[in-house]
């Protein structure tokens, strides 16, 4: 029964998706339970590579507003309260030591990282009693699936305050939660420069940093990507006063569009796109019909809903298309399917989000004078080095692909260079799990692994490897088939909101006595009733459930609990009036905290109309 009469849930990584799932267990426990929390990167803890301090300068912002930053999907403005009234803006600088964060405002990522660590204490503090945090250091390198448990092997193993620290230690778990975070790609076209001075594989990192800051300022700067990582890079050189010339290259050229100043996030009701025929004719009628319906949709928004600013037509027709595109998917064959991806994914995530003007002014500036900042679309094919001490990039452009041209710059900084295909990744504990078949690539798509609609992770067979589940990245393809997001939209804030809340209450419908998947069957007779009363009820208890887990006090979560277990009750006997056997308290609380889950997660409205809609700002109606 796990850590001393507790169950034990080990989760592997502690930035965002790490923390948040860690958040939403501690919040929704209602039985004792361990959560662990294992980093190999001390100082990503509880931000992870995209918001840890000493990769991200204080020029690094959110690409979207502040406002849609909230840690909790229901409870939208939480970020920027925190920021306004909790955060200790001790040691920052003037440009934000006194800055009001709005809505539709930026705000530098480096704070995210204190804003996590402020929910998660919080958490911690309003837990149940003999519901704990244990944070450790170490890196996951294997696992060891049993009856029921799993056993996780972890080079480096300490724990903060303690004297437990050892080379190598092996922790039972009860469940494991996989958020991993982002897999680096290799890099053919760098080999021979990967330690060159010149050369910042990793722009996010305190070294890669220093390199960027402490660049003369009329240097040659070589940026490899036109994206969101390249204009980080970009708009810190140009806000620090660089003058030399900038390059940005990547096989797409394709830039950032800014949102407008006064942007918020709605989801348009449009015409479903038809991108259906007889059959799959391939993909190039697919193609054709994806831009004929397109071009239908964004005319469609311009002419009935003209409020909408045109730099933010695509995101809204790219949001009300997300529920179709599962089933049009479903009839492309995978390989064309994986082409696809491969072809237009850097186009679908810039129609998918945009960014905000803090990030692309100055750069999209410098891009319309035509002179400092230089375009390039092409494969970056090979950088050398030079007797100088400057690199070479060797790139061939589409139109001429073997005629490559040559690029010398005093400094080249790489993107991130995440690797989505985890057949070819270098993690250790990845390499593990597919090799035992615990993981398997994601078949359909070649990004990430299989996992099921839980996030459980699957083996080669399709059935569950075990009590593991998965949060963020890893779930890219999962997303795209599934629920028909793309772009970052795969695996970012507003994806890895919605994991934690369904991960956190998957594993504890498994771990915690009070509820029954097993009965599951029986208990969906209140569901599909047709007696008003039982439903009514049905209802009540699941409104209730709602706010229950949406609480963040524990005394809230506690008063909740006795309704809800009083409101359980009444279904029971609403159902035993109609003559029927009603399911057990168990079976009840499953199907009820399931229906809940959903709600919370409700990806049909926004963060602000969820929250509306579940009335959470309201007390939930008694009995």
């Amino acid at each position: 029964m796990g850590f001393l009469g507790r169950r034990r849930v080990v989760i592997v990584g502690a930035g965002l998706g790490g923390t948040a799932t860690a958040i939403r267990l501690l919040q929704f426990a209602r039985e004792p339970l361990q959560v662990v929390v294992i980093e190999r990167r001390p100082d990503h803890r509880s931000a992870g590579v995209a918001y840890h301090r000493a990769g991200n300068h204080w020029h690094h912002v959110f690409n979207i507003q502040a406002g849609r930053m909230a840690m909790f999907r229901e409870d939208v403005d939480d970020f920027v309260a925190w920021a306004n009234n909790e955060a200790d803006r001790t040691g920052w600088p003037p440009e934000w030591s006194d800055f009001a964060f709005t809505e539709s405002g930026p705000a530098p990522r480096r704070i995210y990282g204190d804003y996590l660590a402020c929910r998660l204490a919080e958490a911690v503090r309003e837990a149940p009693n003999r519901v704990t945090l244990l944070e450790a250091d170490g890196e996951v390198v294997d696992m060891a699936v049993g009856a029921g448990h799993v056993d996780v092997v972890v080079e480096n193993y300490s724990v903060a305050h303690t004297d437990t620290a050892s080379r190598r230690t092996t922790l039972r778990a009860d469940h494991v939660v996989l958020a991993t975070g982002l897999e680096e790609r290799d890099l053919p076209f760098a080999t021979g420069v990967m330690d060159h001075p010149s050369f910042v594989r990793h722009p996010y990192s305190e070294a890669g940093m220093e390199r960027i800051l402490g660049l003369r300022q009329d240097a040659v700067v070589a940026i490899i990507g036109t994206l969101l990582s390249a204009y980080d890079s970009a708009s810190l050189l140009l806000r620090r006063g660089h003058t030399g010339k900038i390059h940005m290259i990547s096989r797409s050229g394709l830039t950032l569009r800014t949102y407008p100043s006064d942007h918020r996030h709605h989801v348009l009701s449009l015409p479903t796109p038809r991108l259906h025929a007889d059959r799959y004719e391939g993909r190039d009628e697919l193609v054709q019909r994806f831009r004929d319906e397109w071009e239908r949709a964004c005319a469609i928004v311009a002419r009935e809903h003209p409020a909408v600013a045109r730099a933010v037509v695509t995101e809204r027709v790219a949001k009300s298309w997300e529920p179709h595109l599962p089933e049009i998917l479903a009839r492309v064959p995978s390989s064309d399917l994986r082409a696809l991806l491969g072809t237009y994914g850097s186009l679908l995530a810039t129609l998918r989000v945009s960014a905000v003007p803090y990030i692309t002014e100055f750069v999209d500036a410098a891009i319309a004078d035509g002179g400092q900042i230089i375009l390039s679309t092409g494969k970056v094919d090979e950088i050398v080095g030079t007797e100088a001490g400057t690199l070479k990039l060797s790139v061939s452009g589409p139109a001429s692909p073997a005629s490559p041209r040559t690029i010398e710059a005093d400094l080249v900084i790489s993107n991130f260079g995440r690797e989505p295909n985890y057949e070819r990744v270098g993690s250790a504990l990845w390499r593990n799990l597919l090799r035992k078949e615990i993981a398997v690539g994601h078949r359909r798509t070649g990004l990430g692994v299989e996992v099921d609609g839980c996030g459980v992770l699957l083996g080669p067979t399709g059935a569950r490897s075990g009590p593991i589940s998965v949060v963020g990245v890893p779930r890219e393809g999962d997303e795209i088939v599934r629920y028909g997001r793309t772009g970052a939209f795969t695996f970012n804030l507003a994806a890895i909101k919605n994991h934690s809340v369904g991960v956190a209450a998957t594993v504890l419908h498994r771990l915690e006595f009070c509820y029954d998947e097993q009965a599951d069957d029986a208990a969906k007779t209140v569901t599909d009733t047709d007696d008003r009363e039982v439903r009514e009820a049905f209802a009540r208890s699941v409104l209730l459930d709602v706010h229950r887990m949406a609480a963040r006090r524990r005394r809230d979560r506690d008063a909740l609990t006795t309704r809800l277990e009083e409101s359980i009750e009444a279904v029971r006997d609403a159902v035993m009036a109609k003559g029927e056997a009603p399911p057990t308290d168990r079976a009840l609380r499953f199907v009820v905290n399931t229906a809940a889950m959903t709600k919370l997660n409700d990806l049909s409205v926004t963060p602000r109309d969820l929250r509306s809609l579940l009335g959470l700002d309201e007390s939930p109606e008694s009995d």
